[in-house]
């Protein structure tokens, strides 16, 4: 699966992605991780902090679903994947760290692995607004009101 421009675009300027596994004993986890970075059409990554519970559903089952949102256009990004773990100390792990601190700087010192996903599908996801006729600047000027209204 190839990621759009407008995906990778949302991605870059929203990397809070909610990320979906599955427990053990078969029961849905979400986390939200916010060290997303695209690397290349086909590769999504997070860099993991303090995630045991995500690592550890990962370690038995390496599939995830991740949903990214654009608050104020009020449209996202529903992807799936199979994930591959990349642990602090490889070779690999060092040669695509520095994206991370590039883009995070100090942060990065503590991430301790790379989940790299490889996204299987792709698909937009949006607000009903959209299904009446909606434009994004209105939406975004709807959510504007909104957002100043919850934090003047």
């Amino acid at each position: 699966m190839i990621l759009t421009d407008t995906a990778t675009d949302l991605i870059a300027t929203f990397p809070l992605g909610f990320v979906a596994t599955v427990t053990k004993e078969g029961r849905p986890a979400l986390s939200p991780k916010g060290t997303f970075l695209v690397l290349d059409h086909t590769t999504v990554a997070f860099g993991n902090i303090r995630s045991p519970g995500t690592l550890a559903n990962l370690a038995h089952h390496p599939e995830v679903e991740v949903n990214f949102i654009d608050q104020w256009k009020r449209k996202g990004l529903r992807l799936r994947g199979s994930v591959r773990i990349v642990t602090d100390g490889t070779a690999e792990f060092t040669s695509l760290i520095g994206q991370w601190q590039e883009k995070w700087g100090d942060l990065a010192d503590r991430i301790t692995d790379l989940v790299l996903i490889d996204v299987a599908s792709a698909s937009e996801v949006t607000t009903p607004p959209y299904d009446d006729g909606a434009t994004e600047a209105e939406m975004i000027a709807a959510y504007k009101v909104k957002f100043a209204e919850i934090y003047p």
